[in-house]
């Protein structure tokens, strides 16, 4: 990953509360081990290289969501979340087998929603999509919790009944998982559009990189987060999606390959949303006012 001081600076002023709703955390693996069967191994990228990369980009408050590769173990990010105190949240990852104490230790934590994480692992069984969705909208709806997916646009526009009827708020991983190559004409998109523009889900404006293939610059993610912009500014949050994980392997294995952190400006990347964004008053809401009303800040 890419040092500060080779960052970009925001080209735009960043107002006062700005959050980075999208993060990971990984701590030395003697401390904070992997998942058995994970997709990659993770190497440490602690919450003091975050702090000096947001320090940057005048980034003050974070969310930090769960990796795939600690599985049900939130450990490593609830001892960060412990080290930067109230300006921190996390959306956590639970399994079947979790207690209620568990989810009440983990809310004291500072977690405020749960993950779920489909396309990491090329999940793409509707049906057990829907009942993990069913299940976790049960278990966290006396917590005040909200629920996230990551999923490709197509499971997000097969699921969009019950999003539309969810019984907790369901935020939206990376601009809903739109191809930026397909344009805002793509099949899926409209349905993204119209579940956001009524207020029926978030969506992260965020991992410019996972939807476009245009390597440096990504320009062409800025018609699908302009779109999602005109939609329904009130419902978006942003985030780096720092470290920037690259790829790993197809299915979940015991000897998944050492993760690749990949060499992404972050400060372009948040220049990309100030683009998309506009004006300074939709760059305050979606990166102050949203995460605050949506995380408890």
């Amino acid at each position: 990953m890419l040092r500060p001081e080779q960052l970009a600076r925001p080209n735009f002023a960043v107002p006062a509360g700005a959050c980075d709703c999208h993060m990971h955390v990984f701590g030395a693996v003697e401390t904070y081990p992997p998942a058995a069967h994970r997709v990659y191994t993770p190497t440490p990228a602690p919450l003091s290289q975050w702090r000096a990369m947001a320090a940057k980009l005048g980034l003050t408050r974070v969310v930090m969501v769960q990796p795939s590769a600690y599985g049900s173990d939130n450990r490593a990010m609830l001892d960060a979340l412990g080290a930067i105190g109230p300006d921190g949240r996390g959306i956590a990852v639970i399994d079947e087998g979790m207690q209620d104490a568990a989810l009440a230790a983990l809310a004291k934590g500072g977690v405020r929603g749960i993950r779920l994480n489909v396309r990491t692992h090329g999940e793409h069984d509707i049906g057990d999509l829907r009942r993990r969705f069913s299940r976790a909208a049960e278990r966290i709806g006396p917590l005040g919790w909200h629920i996230q997916i990551y999923a490709d646009l197509a499971s997000v526009a097969a699921i969009a009944d019950i999003i539309r009827a969810a019984p907790v708020p369901v935020v939206l991983d990376h601009m809903g998982g739109a191809r930026a190559a397909l344009g805002i004409g793509q099949d899926g998109f409209r349905t993204l559009l119209d579940l956001l523009g009524a207020g029926r889900c978030w969506v992260k404006v965020s991992g410019a990189y996972r939807v476009s293939d245009q390597e440096p610059g990504f320009a062409d993610a800025t018609p699908i987060a302009r779109a999602l912009v005109q939609a329904n500014p009130e419902r978006l949050v942003w985030g780096t999606d720092w470290p920037h994980i690259g790829s790993h392997a197809d299915a979940p294995r015991q000897d998944a390959p050492p993760v690749i952190y990949r060499d992404l400006d972050t400060g372009a990347l948040m220049n990309l949303f100030g683009e998309a964004a506009g004006d300074a008053a939709t760059r305050r809401r979606i990166l102050v006012d949203n995460p605050a009303r949506l995380y408890g800040f």
